[in-house]
């Protein structure tokens, strides 16, 4: 089995990069470093060496510098300080609901599987027209190109001052999602389907200024689209400053599904009739309080097996996030591992893999019924219906302990410290229950 703290490919990388190249010490020295895709090919492909499309993607050796990197040429990268991402703002708006033809037969809800699918299916559905204001939008550019020329400044990772890097960009490679165009604009799309915190900025900044000088005054709206659980999420961003590569802002946001997604206080009542114990599992108790995000883990499992290591690489995760996910994941009955010599594979159950079958309310109600079918979140919720207030950190602890948890190491009850921690999921996995309620 793995050990956490194994080096990924990626972190052994850039360490050898840095002994060679003495990379930190320039940047603290000039505040910055540019690398050759050749330089970097002695120790790994370099398309997987520099794809850090979140924050939590980076190598250990970033992490600890505060390091980001950008392209400035098809073969050419800068390594600095600059503040390259950008945290996602929180959607609570309602969601709009809305159909896709009726004719449409190649496409379905249960098939969207990619992002481009996504995209599909956004356009066809009118979720694009409608979160654009505009009727009259067409496809129209897409996939890989070539960036062309532009400087820019950006803000740096400096504790002591606020300073700024200038970059210059010449006929960088960059990849838009989908573009559509109508009358009065012309949006460019990128395009996700797991849960970030946040994402680098350059995936909308790069195709904006290439496109924005291309457009002359038509405006350019970068939009950015990820799909979930049912759920369509859009966010408009504009950069108030052409030149500043931190000056976006959001516009707006909005929710949109292609189902019913309205459960009542009745429906919930259904599923505690049905609710019945499981035993605690030997699997360490959750310790992940994004209930979304173990959703989200588990769709990234419907499409492929995979080990724990693709998992960190490929989704927002580091490799201490990917196993407490898999691991809540685990406790649930959803997802199981399994482990052969020299691998660790993790795959949904039976019952994960039902739930991708399901419609949106049929899906929410089975997890809803899993969740509360673990004692010590079934208690705790009580309490909260009971006193219509979340019950307080130590009251989730004794309910902990009443269910009967324990380390699967060592067969013995957790301490108080760590007790503490997972009345946090708990806490935030109820409150998920409760914000699925919404008539």
């Amino acid at each position: 089995m793995c050990k956490i703290s194994k080096a990924r490919k990626i972190d052994e990388t850039w360490e050898k990069l840095n002994k060679k190249y003495k990379i930190v010490e320039t940047i603290n020295s000039i505040g910055y470093y540019k690398i050759s895709a050749d330089e970097i090919k002695e120790f790994q492909e370099p398309r997987l060496a520099v794809k850090f499309d979140h924050s939590d993607d980076r190598p250990k050796l970033f992490m600890e510098h505060d390091l980001s990197i950008l392209p400035i040429t098809r073969g050419d990268y800068y390594i600095s300080r600059i503040k390259a991402y950008h945290n996602f703002e929180s959607i609570s708006s309602d969601i709009t609901y809305l159909r896709p033809p009726e004719h449409i037969k190649s496409l379905d809800i249960t098939s969207i599987n990619s992002e481009s699918k996504a995209l599909n299916m956004a356009y066809i559905s009118g979720i694009i027209a409608d979160f654009l204001n505009d009727k009259k939008l067409l496809p129209t550019v897409s996939g890989r190109m070539s960036s062309e020329g532009f400087v820019f400044q950006a803000a740096v990772e400096d504790k002591k001052a606020t300073i700024s890097s200038v970059v210059q960009v010449e006929n960088s490679q960059i990849e838009i999602d989908a573009a559509y165009e109508g009358i009065n604009s012309l949006a460019l799309m990128e395009a996700k389907r797991d849960l970030a915190e946040n994402f680098l900025i350059r995936q909308l900044y790069y195709p904006f200024r290439t496109w924005q000088r291309k457009m002359g005054n038509k405006p350019v709206r970068p939009i950015f689209l990820i799909y979930s659980n049912s759920i369509f999420y859009l966010y408009e961003y504009r950069f108030n400053d052409l030149q500043h590569y931190n000056s976006l802002e959001l516009v707006k946001h909005k929710r949109y599904s292609l189902e019913d997604t309205n459960i009542s206080a009745d429906d919930l009542q259904e599923v505690l009739d049905e609710v019945r114990f499981n035993p605690e599992p030997l699997i360490h108790f959750p310790q992940a309080d994004s209930f979304e995000r173990v959703i989200n883990i588990c769709e990234l499992l419907y499409i492929n097996d995979m080990e724990k290591d693709s998992i960190t690489e490929e989704y927002s995760f580091d490799t201490r996030q990917s196993l407490y996910y898999l691991d809540a994941a685990r406790y649930l009955g959803l997802v199981k591992k399994e482990i052969t010599s020299d691998h660790r594979f993790y795959s949904l159950t039976k019952l994960g893999n039902s739930l991708f079958s399901m419609s949106y309310k049929e899906r929410q109600a089975k997890l809803i019924e899993t969740i509360l079918s673990y004692k010590s979140f079934y208690l705790t919720y009580e309490a909260y219906r009971n006193n219509n207030e979340m019950p307080s950190k130590a009251e989730i602890v004794s309910y902990i302990r009443q269910a009967g948890v324990v380390d699967p190491k060592t067969g013995l009850p957790y301490s108080d410290s760590t007790n503490k921690r997972r009345a946090s999921t708990v806490s935030a996995w109820v409150r998920w229950i409760i914000n699925t309620i919404n008539n």
